[in-house]
């Protein structure tokens, strides 16, 4: 299959702070989480990918054209983004926030179902006829995820960019639409590329790891057992693995350095 999406020795500067150079490269179907400690430059890569940013240099490409040269219009209809902050100016209907979504394809006929459709799938159909701005912040993330599904609902082979999806849910209710949203790309062929902060379901749910640390790629590695040891450098912490018939699952342990110290407090008190 061929390259969706090339990023080549891309550099953009935020104030006194630089990200990259990062050379990155990704086909259609395959899902991506980028992991690393907060302020490693995660949102940045992905609004760059999103062409919400301007790269200082480098260049980027999508299906083979360089991301600027591609239309708003055509970029809608290829890519889907939901962002990390979820905020609409107005007390809009929920069904109308979803429609959003289909703005770049206006006429199609079937606008209705496939918001109707989308809330489904995004676990919040009982929200229809709610205003966006009285539902928790929960209930506004899964609003807003079946504004992207609604967005890539028809397309194929496209890309979807989320970042932290589901930081505002619960354990249950996270896992249950990180499922719903690798099935909906994989159903359709798209690429999908998320900022995570959890790392069992990066390594649950995804097939790669973008890992960033300072501004820096640490590692472009598959999300398998065997990258325990960069995982634990990104982080400057160890972590135990667990494995089980239902999955992976990552623990960090405390710091001997950081136990001997509060021993030696205990002791003088």
């Amino acid at each position: 299959m061929g390259t969706l999406l090339c990023l080549q020795d891309v550099r953009v500067a935020l104030g006194d702070t630089t990200i990259g150079p990062l050379t990155l490269r990704m086909t259609a179907g395959e899902r991506v989480a980028i992991l690393g400690p907060s302020g490693a430059g995660k949102s940045t890569l992905l609004r760059l990918i999103a062409r919400e940013l301007r790269p200082s240099s480098g260049a980027l490409v999508f299906e083979g054209r360089a991301l600027v040269d591609w239309s708003a219009a055509e970029l809608a209809r290829r890519r889907a983004v939901l962002p990390q902050q979820h905020g609409v100016a107005f007390g809009l209907p929920v069904e109308l926030v979803v429609a959003l979504g289909r703005v770049a394809r206006q006429g199609d006929g079937h606008q209705a179902t496939i918001v109707r459709e989308a809330l489904v799938q995004a676990q919040a159909e009982h929200l229809l006829g709610r205003r966006f701005d009285t539902l928790s912040g929960g209930e506004q993330a899964r609003v807003q995820l079946a504004r992207v599904f609604a967005q890539a609902w028809d397309a194929r082979d496209g890309l979807l960019l989320v970042d932290e999806p589901v930081a505002a849910l619960d354990p249950g209710l996270s896992l249950s639409l990180m499922a719903s949203m690798s099935d909906f790309a994989a159903q359709r062929g798209h690429a999908l590329v998320a900022v995570l902060h959890d790392l069992n379901l990066a390594l649950n749910h995804f097939d790669r790891l973008w890992l960033m640390k300072g501004g820096r790629l640490l590692a472009d590695c598959d999300a398998l057992p065997s990258t325990l040891p960069l995982l634990e450098q990104l982080y400057d912490t160890r972590l135990r693995l667990l494995s089980d018939e239902h999955g992976l699952a990552v623990l960090p342990l405390r710091s001997t350095t950081a136990n001997a110290a509060r021993q030696r407090e205990r002791t003088r008190a």
